[in-house]
């Protein structure tokens, strides 16, 4: 399988204070990496530099990232618009919050679709029904507005957003960690059942090595900025080379 996205030893710092240090990876197209480790690791601000979401003060200060055979590390704003949203889709911890609270699921989704696709509101309807489908999500959801959906509900509109319009690779940002352990393990199988369909890759950051268990063909292990073990899953779990990889391990059971 071919490479979908490279990451050659970056690091990324906030003002003067590197946050991320040298850390390398590839994820081949169909492959899912899960990020693990501690809060603080700097697993999530990993997945920010590869999404251009460091926001405010946030900057990649050494090396190069690739998707699909192109380098992105810096790319100008209309670059980046292509790009996000199309071939790359963001899930958020916390999907809900990033919808508007005041306008329907659908109108929300519909919008971002339109700067990628000139398909009218029917078709857009029929595409997003036949996915929600696919995910246990009513179609009834696109017409409510976002507080009124569970944990779950918002979980799976999230992941409707990210990939209706079925991008090569999927960032998710600890999709499961403000969920109840019955829905964390359904939206983990929604998502292992979207890689199936859609051959998509995903890069998954996660404290749970019970989800990364579940999910994950390689995975990169995280403490405080730096990169300390890398591996199949296989190879993580069944012989870990490092103690803070053991003890992860040990702390949380899997799923």
């Amino acid at each position: 399988m071919e490479e979908i996205l490279r990451v050659e030893n970056i690091s990324v710092a906030y003002g003067k204070k590197r946050i991320v240090h040298g850390v390398n990876f590839s994820v081949k197209h169909g492959e899912i990496l899960v990020i693990a480790g501690e809060s603080g690791s700097g697993k999530s601000t990993i997945l920010k530099a590869i999404g251009w979401l460091l926001g405010k003060g946030g900057a990649i200060i050494d090396g190069q990232i690739f998707f699909d055979g192109q380098e992105i590390t810096f790319l100008s704003d209309g670059q980046r618009r292509k790009i996000s949203g199309d071939a790359i889709g963001m899930i958020f911890q916390n999907a809900g919050a990033s919808f508007c609270p005041i306008r329907k699921i659908g109108e929300q989704i519909f919008e971002s679709v339109r700067s990628h696709r000139d398909w009218t509101h029917e078709e857009f309807r029929e595409r997003a029904e036949e996915l929600m489908q696919k995910i246990n999500l009513a179609a009834e959801v696109l017409d409510e507005y976002p507080f009124k959906l569970s944990g779950g509900m918002a979980q799976r509109a999230g992941i409707l957003a990210a990939t209706i319009l079925e991008p090569k690779l999927l960032l998710a940002d600890e999709p499961t960690s403000a969920l109840d352990a019955v829905t964390q393990v359904s939206v983990v199988k929604e998502l292992l059942k979207l890689r199936e369909r859609q051959k998509i890759s995903i890069v998954m950051v996660t404290h749970h090595m019970g989800v990364a268990w579940r999910m994950a063909d390689k995975i990169l292990i995280m403490r405080q900025g730096s990169p300390v073990e890398f591996g199949t899953r296989e190879e993580i779990f069944n012989a870990p080379r490092e103690i803070y990889t053991q003890e992860l391990i040990r702390a949380v059971p899997r799923l």
